[in-house]
């Protein structure tokens, strides 16, 4: 009678808890429920003082590229709207602008290919007579405006093409592309995913040349994934995949002349087995810069090449103990002086160089990291530019004078901002969350950082999540018994009780440079903890050593040796968190996704006596299976440094498991492919080692689809609570 009487207590007190604090459930986040809204599609414009947004009406199902003023922030006109044209049907995707802004390319129809590159059915949109007329009958890829805006060159193929606007006609400048042999103005698979871009190609500014990077990856060893849908038997996918150590595709770098319809390879000097990871025509027409790196990644030449003579010239070299990152920040200025960005000093910082390659000044300095170039109005000479000084954890838009002096925060509230600028830099749209702050737009000026109006904002969300009372993000830095200072959040139950011992899940990512623990509005694996964070269970995460946003050093640390600091700081981070009088030592789990998936698996290998399960997604169980450009980056080769690679690989650790481990997959994974798991699989058998797993038949990285993610998020959530 007794146990019964408290047993109705407990039923009738976990009713009242539930009606007041509403649960959040796998279904409303993978739903949509939360999502968020935003300024899709947002272009400056270059020559009025306005900006554009694409809009989607769900209710008619139609999309409409909308013309703003700055100023006012008043809707100016429709450019285009999808009813009006048959051909549009499918919505509009994307669009591009001309130079002169009187005509536009817009893409329907979009087909992925890979994370960044799709094909898509590209349409010339001649904004003053309305009409649409269809770029090729082909879907193509990465289509431009030659300057002048009278030609549009595209890639198909492997091949690149060009069309003239009046004469409706298409000359094709290259003619030896082939698949899996060669590509001519588009990135291979490992440039795409490691050099982040895919249009290998740019006109330059009279209109009359073309550079474009040539890939023969015909030397490349193949990849083939197994596709099961749709026949009677499964089908191959089979793509050039350079894994760490081998054979790279052979990239040069050619220029067409548009007149004269001829090609010529430019000789850039001495390079042997090297990266061309960003070309891009300066102000001046006939010179192009490009930059070269060696395949190690740790020396770096900004070359200009003259278009005319073909002579290429050394402008600024950089060198590096570890590595170097390449970026898009790279920017010229009305004298051919450029804006360059170098972490040289330790922290990433802008610096002004001459046209002939002279270090006229360090813009800024301090120990922390600029994290985003903005801009340079040449009518103040002020630089605008996003950073990390007010805490690497948060985001804030600066100004700062070319000379270095004059520095004004720009952004107002503490958290994340980013900010979008009018043509003539009086004005800015101020993109703005925090862990506490759903994204809002507002519009600020530029001279002294006042408010003007408010954009969007997502109050209506906000309102709603309030009925589910959630726990919050406490955000801490956690050190180490080794000393080391971490950045790392935790969320708590709601009615968290210190006299309690809780359970802890611990997330992370870990991969060099990135950042989770952040000052950022919620994404949707931030709900799912807060959803775990009321089923009772402590959600922490620590950017241990090799993450980003602290410094060379912090992050370089790693340099030859992935998963040894990064796993070292995990497995410390859970014993410090282990020691808290409301945590339950014996019950601390880990997970993560990619890098994080290597992460979780070397944690529970290495940290066998600290992490009873662990989760791992489409993790790297060795980085002899992963991709060149990055591994070598960060680990040389696996010729150079085997001990590097193997003693930090979960697969070779398997003898160590003792805890509840989950590991998941997707055979359609080009990225980190479905190998890593079932290698990883065999050698656990083998050393007679108990497990979970589950593959995702069809799935890429993402694992997504339909229901896919609603079904792999049951799983784990199932997981977590019968082993931890």
């Amino acid at each position: 009678m007794k146990y019964f009487k408290s047993a109705v207590f407990l039923f009738l007190f976990t009713v009242l808890t539930a009606s007041a604090q509403q649960q959040i459930t796998l279904q409303e986040i993978w739903g949509g429920a939360f999502r968020t809204q935003g300024m899709d599609e947002f272009q400056s414009m270059k020559n009025t003082n306005q900006y554009t947004v694409l809009n989607y009406n769900r209710a008619t199902n139609a999309s409409s590229i909308d013309l703003y003023d700055y100023a006012t922030l008043n809707k100016v006109s429709t450019i285009l709207e999808s009813k009006s044209f048959p051909e549009l049907a499918d919505g509009i995707d994307s669009y591009i602008f001309s130079a002169d802004e009187k005509k536009l390319l817009v893409a329907t129809g979009s087909e992925q290919i890979f994370r960044h590159s799709f094909t898509a059915t590209y349409f010339i949109y001649d904004i003053a007579a309305k009409t649409l007329t269809r770029l090729s009958a082909d879907k193509v890829q990465e289509p431009a405006f030659s300057a002048g805006g009278n030609k549009v060159s595209f890639a198909f193929q492997n091949n690149l093409y060009v069309y003239d606007i009046a004469s409706k006609q298409t000359v094709q400048i290259t003619t030896d592309g082939k698949k899996n042999a060669v590509i001519n103005g588009i990135t291979d698979w490992v440039y795409e995913e490691e050099f982040a871009f895919v249009k290998a190609y740019d006109w330059n500014a009279a209109g009359d040349k073309i550079a474009y990077i040539r890939f023969d990856e015909s030397q490349v060893p193949e990849f083939s994934m197994d596709m099961y849908a749709g026949g009677l038997y499964p089908t191959q996918y089979v793509f050039k995949y350079p894994k760490a150590g081998e054979k790279n595709a052979e990239v040069s770098l050619h220029i067409y002349d548009v007149k004269a319809k001829t090609s010529r390879e430019i000789k850039l000097g001495n390079y042997n087995d090297f990266y061309i990871p960003r070309i891009k025509w300066t102000n001046e027409a006939n010179v192009l810069s490009v930059q070269v790196m060696n395949r190690h990644q740790n020396n770096l030449d900004l070359i200009f090449v003259d278009a005319i003579s073909g002579t290429p010239k050394v402008v600024l070299n950089e060198k590096d103990k570890a590595y170097i990152d390449i970026t898009d920040n790279l920017t010229f200025l009305n004298d051919n002086s450029f804006i360059w960005t170098s972490e040289k000093d330790g922290f990433n910082h802008i610096y002004h160089y001459s046209k002939t390659g002279k270090l006229l000044n360090q813009v800024t300095k301090g120990s922390w990291e600029v994290t985003s170039y903005h801009g340079f109005d040449p009518k103040t000479g002020n630089i605008f530019y996003q950073s990390t000084e007010n805490g690497s954890i948060n985001r804030d838009v600066y100004k700062i004078n070319l000379n270095g002096k004059g520095k004004t925060r720009l952004s107002p509230k503490e958290g994340t901002n980013d900010a979008k600028f009018s043509p003539n830099y009086e004005y800015y749209i101020n993109h703005h969350s925090s862990a506490s702050e759903p994204h809002s737009f507002t519009l600020y000026t530029s001279k002294d950082a006042k408010p003007v109006k408010e954009i969007l904002n997502n109050n209506a969300l906000k309102a709603k999540l309030e009925k589910y009372d959630l726990p919050k993000k406490e955000f801490m830095v956690l050190t180490t018994e080794k000393g080391h200072q971490l950045n790392a959040w935790m969320i708590k139950p709601k009615n968290f009780d210190p006299n309690k011992k809780y359970p802890v899940f611990m997330y992370q990512y870990s991969g060099p440079g990135s950042q989770q623990v952040n000052n950022d509005w919620n994404g949707s694996d931030d709900y799912w903890f807060m959803m775990l964070a009321q089923h009772g269970y402590i959600v922490a995460c620590v950017d241990g050593r090799g993450t980003g946003f602290k410094g060379a050093a912090f992050k370089k640390v790693t340099y030859k040796e992935l998963g040894k600091y990064e796993v070292e700081d995990q497995i410390d981070a859970a014993k410090v968190i282990g020691k808290y009088s409301y945590v339950d030592p014996s019950r601390i789990g880990i997970f993560g996704w990619s890098y994080g998936g290597f992460m979780s698996s070397n944690c529970i290998l290495k940290g066998n006596d600290v992490f009873k399960m662990a989760i791992a997604v489409a993790p790297v169980t060795s980085w002899r299976y992963y991709d060149s450009i990055y591994t070598e980056r960060f680990m040389q080769t696996p010729q150079e440094n085997p001990t590097g690679y193997d003693e930090n690989s979960p697969i070779n650790h398997v003898s160590k498991l003792k805890g509840a481990y989950l590991l998941v997959h997707g055979t359609a994974d080009d990225n980190v492919h479905v190998q890593n798991t079932m290698l990883m699989i065999d050698a656990l058998v083998k050393a007679n080692k108990q497990f979970d797993w589950a593959i995702y038949p069809d799935k890429n990285h993402g694992i997504y689809g339909g229901p896919t993610r609603l079904q792999l998020y049951t799983k784990m959530t199932n997981f977590i609570k019968e082993k931890l």
